[in-house]
């Protein structure tokens, strides 16, 4: 027997509540194709993720440490595979679709610049007279309009919902997509891969930062949450301080967080009943929260990740020397668009040198910007 698209279906609508998304009743693509025999169209957005360049390069990316640093810390990518499991256990526990959360989870950072957050804070300054740049609508971007898998039009051509779950940032804005409002709410499937977003930064950059030597445990002790994610070590068997405690402590931070969210969501999903889909993006609040109780204890580690670790000095000074060159690269290409790439000099006339100019940085691993910058014999301390 073969279990294809028809039957994974028929069980998406006997075992998903009745607010989960069903991949049989999608709003479609921009450009219709046929059904897939074996795949529901969210599988198939889900591996059109998978298999596309920009979801590669992501190996290449810097989370937090700029790539190469350490081979033990995170980069886009593994933080993006982390975000995509959370998503999908949130999504079984709530009765939600997980096909649907994974490929937005997948999809979240693929248009994240390199070097991470100072990348695309450099590069949004460096727009700021051309629309500025926001790597979420820079996802949209890569998927829909850079990426050229399909003859006759641009894109991965997703379905509106993974689509729609992207845009999960301006479902207040009554911004519609395809003739269809996305808000004022996102789906559930699109809150599950946003708070599976946070929760899972929130470990691993403790996890990372351990690693790196930035913060010792003596550090997190002042926060509430760490306390209670030392407790549970200890109470599962963990002895004196060492690295495997440490590492059952992070697992166990990510777990509350985890935990309280589904927790927290289901009651609310029990409270306001919503009968659809179209129902939960219509609600007046969030469906997929965690608890005021976990909210307190988050807010002290964010700041305390901000002070400790991501403006921390040996963190800055790479980052800054990142900036700086990356800056420089932009102008470099403003200066010569002839030394971008063939398909990048293709896109000039339609999008305009700037914002054409800023797609190609932005698509850029971390190494392979570094090699442009050496390529060209730019000067690293001018900031362009």
């Amino acid at each position: 027997m073969i279990i294809g698209r028809i039957e994974h279906e028929a069980a998406e609508a006997r075992g998903l509540a009745p607010w989960a998304a069903r991949s049989a009743a999608t709003r479609g693509r921009a450009h219709p194709q046929p059904a897939h025999d074996l795949r529901t169209e969210f599988q198939r957005d889900r591996d059109r993720i998978l298999h596309s360049r920009p979801f590669r390069r992501l190996e290449y990316k810097t989370q937090v440490f700029v790539n190469g640093t350490a081979d033990h810390y995170r980069t886009r990518l593994t933080h993006t595979i982390e975000v995509a499991a959370v998503a999908r256990t949130i999504a079984r526990c709530l009765g939600a679709n997980e096909d649907l959360a994974e490929a937005i989870a997948l999809a979240h950072d693929v248009g994240h610049s390199p070097f991470g957050h100072s990348g695309e804070a450099a590069l949004d300054e460096l727009m700021r007279d051309w629309g500025g740049f926001d790597h979420n609508d820079q996802s949209c971007r890569a998927l829909e309009r850079i990426e050229l898998q399909y003859p006759g039009f641009a894109g991965l051509n997703l379905t509106w919902e993974v689509r729609a779950g992207l845009r999960k940032h301006r479902a207040a804005s009554g911004e519609r997509l395809d003739g269809h409002p996305i808000g004022p709410q996102p789906m559930v499937e699109a809150q599950i891969a946003d708070i599976a977003d946070d929760v899972t930064y929130h470990a691993h950059d403790v996890d990372d930062a351990l690693e790196a030597g930035l913060i010792d445990e003596a550090d997190l002790e002042e926060l509430e949450i760490w306390r209670r994610a030392e407790a549970r070590a200890r109470a599962q068997g963990a002895g004196e301080p060492d690295d495997r405690r440490r590492r059952l402590a992070v697992r166990n931070l990510l777990d509350i967080q985890v935990e309280d969210v589904i927790r927290t969501s289901a009651r609310r999903l029990a409270e306001e009943q919503p009968g659809s889909a179209a129902e939960v993006m219509s609600a007046p609040r969030r469906m997929v929260e965690c608890s005021d109780e976990l909210r307190a204890m988050i807010a002290p580690l964010h700041a305390f990740l901000f002070q400790r670790v991501y403006f921390h000095p040996m963190v800055a000074r790479a980052n800054e020397e990142s900036v700086r060159m990356m800056r420089r690269l932009f102008m470099h290409y403003l200066e010569r668009p002839d030394t971008m790439g063939r398909k990048a000099r293709a896109r000039i006339e339609s999008e305009g040198l700037w914002r054409t100019v800023c797609d190609y940085i932005a698509g850029m691993t971390d190494r392979y910007a570094l090699e442009e910058y050496q390529r060209f014999g730019l000067d690293a301390g001018r900031a362009g």
